[in-house]
């Protein structure tokens, strides 16, 4: 029965056994996977127990939100997982982009200078920040100074850099150090928590005042601390990524101390205002939902990377992170050789959706990318990356992004689907690797 709907579905059948001795080996690292699981699974209802969520908090507020008792629980859920002293979890977030867009406008003012520790960040805060692009209230456009220091050639934080650029007198204005946590466009390993850790408290020895901000996007519930258990003063994420947990229909999230809630706040609404207001437009019962599933929802995706990761370096490519490497961000990179074969992995990932699996994939020129940009994608929340997707910006080196899976099998299948796709295009040679 199995191999014949594998059949149906475009799935080499005889991928089947292979499938099997692949799962095999890879159990232990599932194992790992689940005990971070339970760990953050537990803490996640710790919290909710903690603020007593009632039925009666999921009602709606109407005009302008005042004194909405679900979204303040909401809020202190996040600030209580995360350990921090404030946050803001809000539907009006569009996108992580705007999170951490908020987050660096609401703290940063002219004159100040932001050094990002990480190398140039993703692609679309390249415009937020200025580096890319003449947009009016871009931090550089608004007078804020911007310099990075890249990582070193091991994908480590290039320290005695730092630090002395911490200590130069020249950068006085110094007022944050922003860490890229995930890959995004680049061929290097997610940042951890040790790494992360280690590097703070070097630099607040230095100057103790020294905001540490942190982009956790595709980061949340992967190991049992948050980048905030270690010492970061600000942190900003995306709804239809991790914590979101597949039901989120939009929004994001930023956590902190409070007087950097407090600041990016007025950004949020306006001066005066800050979180008092705002409403949840009915969306508060599937945020908190949401968030209580998402370790679930995550260990499920990172099981799909690793089985990912393992059956692209047996059929000969380059992956970054290996399958039985720590991670510290749900994202699986995967090296192509040429336009075609990169194409083909991302159409054969949206032909294994539950939604949209008919549509043909073409590059476009996407808003914020630098180049054209390939994204299979067809969940049930439109951009949703804890959902299976992939994609790819068309050029060298042809790196492709596998991420997400609200269920392991699911993205399991999209992995199958894709060598399928690639032996039937004529870019592997299957039977030479049997």
């Amino acid at each position: 029965m199995l191999k014949k709907i594998y059949s149906d579905m475009g799935i080499n059948p005889s991928l089947l056994t292979f499938e099997k001795e692949v799962e095999n080996l890879i159990a232990p690292e599932f194992k790992r996977v689940n005990e971070v699981m339970q760990y953050n699974q537990l803490k996640v209802l710790k919290a909710f127990q903690a603020v007593k969520v009632g039925e009666d908090d999921f009602n709606s507020k109407t005009g302008y939100g005042f004194s909405d008792i679900g979204r303040e629980k909401l809020e202190k859920i996040y600030s209580l997982v995360f350990n921090t002293e404030d946050a803001i979890v809000r539907p009006t977030i569009v996108s992580g982009t705007h999170a951490l867009n908020l987050s660096l406008t609401g703290t940063l003012f002219p004159g100040d200078k932001m050094l990002s520790i990480t190398g140039t960040p993703y692609d679309t805060l390249e415009e937020v920040i200025g580096i890319r692009g003449d947009y009016p209230g871009s931090l550089i456009n608004i007078g804020v100074d911007y310099d990075s220091i890249e990582l070193t050639n091991n994908g480590l934080f290039n320290t005695d850099k730092i630090l002395q650029y911490v200590r130069n007198k020249k950068n006085n204005n110094l007022k944050m150090i922003y860490i890229q946590r995930s890959s995004g466009y680049s061929w290097r390993k997610a940042i951890t928590i040790k790494e992360i850790k280690e590097i703070i408290n070097k630099i607040k020895c230095i100057k103790q005042s020294i905001i540490i901000m942190v982009d956790n996007c595709y980061g949340e519930f992967l190991d049992e601390l948050e980048p905030t258990d270690v010492g970061v003063d600000l942190m900003a994420g995306s709804l239809i990524k991790n914590p979101g947990g597949g039901l989120a229909n939009g929004g994001g999230y930023i956590v902190g101390n409070k007087q950097l809630i407090n600041l990016v706040s007025q950004r949020l609404t306006s001066p005066g205002i800050g979180k008092e207001q705002g409403l949840m437009f009915n969306q508060t019962r599937s945020i908190m939902q949401g968030f209580f599933i998402a370790p679930k929802i995550v260990s499920e995706a990172i099981k799909g990377a690793i089985f990912c990761a393992y059956v692209y370096e047996y059929l000969g490519y380059s992956v970054n992170p290996k399958y039985n490497e720590a991670r510290s961000d749900i994202i699986q990179s995967i090296k192509f050789k040429n336009e075609t074969a990169i194409i083909n992995f991302c159409q054969s990932i949206q032909e294994s959706a539950p939604i949209d699996s008919y549509v043909h994939l073409e590059p476009w020129d996407m808003p914020g990318y630098s180049s054209k940009v390939i994204m299979a994608a067809g969940a049930f929340i439109q951009g949703s990356s804890i959902e299976l997707s992939a994609d790819a910006p068309i050029r060298e080196p042809y790196i492709a992004y596998f991420q997400g899976g609200l269920t392991y099998e699911h993205a399991k299948i999209g992995v199958l689907k894709s060598i399928s796709k690639l032996i039937e295009v004529g870019v592997i040679e299957w039977q030479e690797k049997i």
